[in-house]
């Protein structure tokens, strides 16, 4: 009966640290989304800014240049962006003609074809406008807080690669010392981790864009390549970036065989590259360069998604492959590292 209730007692405490733990993450998703960004951005560039600093660059200068490559890639999605916007503008006229014109055909099909649509219609309206209010709700409050993490995000970055050693420091304090050998082999892997991550998510959207063009190609879209690996690209930009980049192609075959039935083929092919790249690419592929099992890397980024959204999908991943880095160097750990390994 001892060993029992202390087996219980044991699993308690952890349920107890993972729900405590949960709740922080999700109450503080404002302070922490942007911290641990910066983080990943400071881990990523770190090898860089040592090299601009053996090279002879000041501390201060060698972290500015970091930011600014990082700006400069940024500002690159964000010019495609804003082309695509001005290229889709141009037949934004054409579009809400023929979708006038298909609104009032589903209409006048409606009142001659079914008793009683017109009451379906104007609820139709009103529960339309409704959700209309609440997706411009919801953007408005999502574009707030993402404009805030891009604030926050570059400050962290620049204060975590300026006092990097102060945080090696403070780990060397806080870990056991019989860990301290460890300690330095867990830093090492997590910045060729970190490395591997991006390495991965490149080849993901070198994929998706493949799939993509492919499923264009085979509808018929002029430009399917150009169209299908800038719906690629702009999956890094969470909601608006696959929402902006999927209504050019969309809007491009509506207008040239005035068939309805064309783009809801071009939202299929993105559904369905979309569903491949969540729950098959993204854990394999990414997963393969980490070295984590597809399993953990599908918990995480559900996990992630049910705490912080989509930046909890992308973050939760390198959490995932620290802690099999640490569960590599940890006795300890062995049992969690044989769930998270990639056999």
């Amino acid at each position: 009966m001892t060993v029992s209730n202390t087996a219980v007692q044991s699993l308690l405490k952890y349920l107890q640290i993972i729900i405590f733990s949960a709740l922080l993450l999700y109450f503080g998703k404002i302070l922490f989304i942007p911290l641990f960004f910066g983080l990943l951005i400071a881990i990523v560039m770190h090898p860089i800014c040592k090299w601009f600093e053996k090279h002879g660059w000041s501390k201060a200068f060698a972290i500015t240049a970091c930011l600014f490559i990082v700006t400069l890639l940024f500002a690159a999605l964000l010019a495609i962006l804003v082309w695509q916007l001005k290229v889709f503008s141009k037949d934004a006229p054409q579009i809400i003609l023929k979708l006038e014109e298909t609104l009032q055909g589903l209409q006048a099909w409606l009142a001659e074809n079914i008793e009683g649509s017109e009451g379906l219609q104007n609820n139709g309206v009103e529960k339309f406008t409704g959700s209309i209010a609440a997706i411009l709700q919801s953007t408005f409050e999502t574009t707030v807080n993402t404009l805030f993490i891009l604030f926050l995000t570059p400050v962290y970055t620049a204060l975590f690669m300026y006092h990097r050693k102060v945080m090696v420091q403070f780990l060397q304090l806080v870990t056991p010392a019989k860990y301290q050998q460890q300690l330095h082999a867990i830093l090492q892997q997590t910045i060729h981790t970190y490395f591997n991550y991006i390495k991965g998510m490149v080849l993901v959207y070198i994929i998706v864009g493949i799939l993509n063009s492919i499923g264009l190609y085979a509808l018929g879209v002029n430009h399917a390549i150009l169209f299908g690996m800038l719906c690629a690209i702009m999956t890094i930009i969470p909601y608006v970036g696959i929402f902006i980049s999927a209504l050019l192609p969309i809007s491009v075959v509506w207008l040239q065989t005035g068939n309805i039935w064309y783009p809801v083929g071009v939202v299929a092919v993105f559904s369905f590259v979309q569903y491949l790249e969540a729950n098959v690419i993204f854990p394999k592929v990414v997963g393969t360069q980490l070295h984590v099992s597809t399993l953990a890397m599908l918990l995480a980024i559900i996990t992630g998604g049910i705490i912080w959204g989509v930046a909890g999908m992308v973050l939760f991943i390198p959490f995932v492959a620290i802690f099999k880095i640490i569960s590599d160097n940890i006795e300890e750990w062995k049992p969690i590292n044989l769930l998270l390994s990639r056999k």
